[in-house]
């Protein structure tokens, strides 16, 4: 279309003047205000289409700018009205410049989209929402648990959710899902990226779709592609009801949001928003003084692996950015955020580099907000830089993603951990990583597997990942699993093997539950779900990302698993002592107590530096003394608890340990174990010798005196 001609085709003049706040769409039942941020345009115009087929679309020219916001309002514009902005300017995109008024764009404060790639246009909402008998969670870290999960995966295959909810919103808060949340000893649900997004082109090309979701369009729009009822708005109201029951539910929701880049790529990309809108502003250019770098050099900074990385220290995208999160926990009444590749946006430009900084806009804007500080806050603490990874690095009150973690775990079970230390630094609460700035254990999520990698099923399974399903010939996904397979590649019906991996699995689990910070499972792992050896499924809308409900004793299920975790979360939710606030500090908390926490060895005695670094030693015994508790209770008083005795041992063949006069545990009973010749209670007592089998977790709860 010839520049300038489309403004003469349809073009009205009755727009009222409006107001530049807020941006978006703001209905009521007299008139909608329209405010789209660019401030380099040189015309703006509102496009309303219809409905009916080559009815095409009515402009209207948008005459009114403030502070670079241009705004109008329209009377009678009905809630699910389709929407979208065309822009006029320079077009330089040396310069940061790329207006196509051909181009219709998304309102980047759209609350709802209709339509994908090609045909998508934001929607007027109606944002009226009964909230009434909803309570925003608050629970503390040291009492949640959290389930990252996706919205479609979960449901798709339940045959227990009527046919028409599976995959939605709807799905996730029917009550089979709430009830097998709590019945498992989730407390909160961290939901893969829910914010309105596209498939990369390359995907469609080769017939597959962006599954995971990060790759966003819209930063308030919950995707369409969830909803069961509709996309004229009816997803927003329909992800505020499953807020809703999950909160009835005891749930929390967490969403997992990807603030670092968006769909539009690298300058070659698609425009669909923010690039036709203020190109200049909204993406990192190569600083000025490094090698190919200019001031508004075309050549995009890129240290999120998808074409471009959002400028936070610009003030309308940390603004849209504030105004985002701001909007899901007022409006959405979610509980917090996960951030990916929280790194990308926590940094300051200089003059030949831009780089990671603690005190930079944005943690300083949300950690001084009334609204977003209290909220939970979660960070992916790296990004695809070198320069970008900050496992306990993030300053109070952030919580991590903690990988290292995830490693020392699994190379314990996979008897490569040389040595106990790290094993017993990360159970422990990771105090390396966390206590030199006064944060707690808490601000450590710990995981055993994540959206991205192996499952816990195929970390026992498989020795390699298996990706060509993905068609990039094997190339995508990471070789550094840290996994075993126990003999044989993928599945089989070797029942020795079978059992191996089950027990495993199990210990993993176990560990996951019971080490001190904040436990995240990911969907499925409790019941063995397995992506056939597929380490990055980002792409598989199919069986191989969803859930697999089968009942137990069908072939592939894996409830016992489901069994031990469950077990492992119950302990944990009724014994503060399993999930203490303070740092252990490995002597008594009264005079003449036992100690808070001790090492064993296998032996009985206290674990020594060189035990600490024996590569042959594969077995560990961790006392946790409740008696009383260092946190005191909620009016100050002393809190009692049980005392508990943990044994891991990840050698192939038994162990016996021995349990010496000691003053921390006389007597007890076995109330978790992943070894069948020590089923639940089984008792012990001081100076009797117990042989636990090879690869397996024992918990002993001491009795009461």
């Amino acid at each position: 279309m010839t520049p300038g001609l489309w403004r003469s085709l349809d073009e009205r003049a009755a727009v009222w003047p409006g107001r530049n706040w807020p941006l978006g769409a703001t209905w009521s039942q007299a008139s909608t205000n329209f405010a789209v941020y660019s401030p380099n345009a040189t015309g703006v115009w509102l496009c309303l289409l219809d409905d009916a087929p080559g009815d095409g679309e009515q402009r209207f020219a948008l005459t009114e700018q403030s502070l670079g916001i241009w705004h109008g309002a329209l009377p009678e514009i009905a809630p699910g009205t389709r929407y979208g902005f065309r822009v006029e300017g320079p077009s330089a995109p040396e310069a940061g410049m790329r207006f196509d008024p051909d181009i219709l764009l998304l309102d980047p404060y759209g609350l709802a989209v209709a339509g994908t790639v090609g045909d998508a246009t934001s929607v007027v909402v109606d944002p009226t929402f009964d909230w009434s008998g909803d309570t925003q969670m608050r629970r503390r870290w040291r009492d949640t648990v959290i389930y990252e999960l996706h919205v479609k995966g979960f449901t798709q295959l339940h045959d227990r959710i009527p046919e028409d909810l599976r995959g939605s919103y709807a799905g996730l808060g029917h009550p089979v899902v709430t009830d097998y949340l709590r019945d498992l000893g989730v407390t909160a649900v961290e939901l893969l990226p829910v914010h309105q997004f596209f498939s990369e082109p390359a995907l469609v090309a080769r017939g597959t779709t962006n599954y995971w979701g990060y790759n966003p369009v819209s930063y308030f729009a919950p995707d369409a592609g969830y909803s069961s009822s509709g996309d004229r708005g009816q997803q927003v109201t329909e992800f505020k009801q499953m807020v809703k029951d999950l909160h009835a539910a005891g749930i929390e929701v967490i969403l997992d949001v990807v603030y670092n880049h968006t769909a539009e790529a690298g300058p070659d990309g698609p425009t669909y928003s923010f690039r036709g809108l203020d190109d200049r502003g909204f993406y990192r250019r190569v600083p000025p003084g490094s090698d190919n770098g200019g001031e508004y050099d075309d050549t995009y900074w890129d240290v999120t692996g998808c074409g471009n990385t959002v400028n936070s220290e610009d003030p309308l995208a940390l603004r849209l950015i504030l105004d985002s999160l701001r909007y899901w926990v007022s409006e959405m009444h979610v509980d917090g955020f996960r951030f990916d590749l929280m790194s990308a946006i926590t940094r300051t430009a200089g003059t030949d580099a831009i780089r990671v900084d603690m005190a930079c806009k944005l943690l300083i804007a949300i950690g001084q907000d009334p609204v977003l500080r209290h909220v939970k806050l979660i960070t992916e603490p790296w990004d695809v830089s070198m320069d970008g990874y900050l496992v306990g690095g993030m300053p109070p009150p952030w919580v991590e993603w903690n990988d290292q973690f995830r490693d020392t775990i699994r190379d314990f079970w996979r008897g490569q951990a040389r040595g106990t230390h790290a094993v017993a630094t990360r159970m422990a609460g990771s105090s390396d990583l966390y206590a030199d700035d006064g944060r707690s254990a808490y601000n450590s999520v710990n995981f055993i597997t994540a959206h991205d990698g192996f499952t816990v099923r195929d970390l026992v399974s498989y020795d390699h990942k298996h990706n060509e399903a993905n068609g990039e010939d094997n190339r995508d996904g990471t070789d550094n699993n840290r996994s075993w397979n126990h003999g044989v590649e993928g599945e089989t019906d070797d029942p020795g093997i079978i059992a191996l991996r089950r027990r495993q699995a199990a210990n993993l689990m176990a560990t996951l539950c019971l080490s001190n910070g904040v436990p995240m499972l990911t969907a499925g792992d409790e019941r063995g779900r397995t992506q056939c050896g597929n380490n990055n499924p980002y792409c598989q809308d199919n069986e191989i990302s969803w859930i697999d409900w089968r009942a137990d004793g069908e072939p592939g299920a894996w409830l016992d698993v489901y069994e031990v975790t469950r077990a492992a979360l119950r302990l944990r939710r009724e014994h503060p002592a399993l999930r203490q606030r303070h740092w252990f500090e490995g002597r008594p908390t009264i005079v003449g107590g036992p100690k808070d926490l001790a090492w064993l060895h296998p032996s009985g005695r206290e674990m020594t530096d060189q035990d600490w670094y024996d590569t042959e030693l594969h077995t560990i015994g961790m006392f946790v003394s409740g008696r009383p508790l260092r946190s005191p209770g909620p009016h100050g008083e002393q809190q009692i608890d049980a005392s508990f005795l943990l044994w891991f041992h990840a050698g192939a063949e038994p162990v016996t340990v021995f349990l010496p006069d000691n003053d921390w545990v006389r007597a007890g009973t076995v109330v978790l174990s992943t070894d069948s010749a020590l089923p639940n209670g089984t008792k012990f007592s001081v100076g009797e010798e117990l042989t636990i089998g090879g690869r397996s977790v024992v918990v002993m709860q001491e009795a009461e005196a």
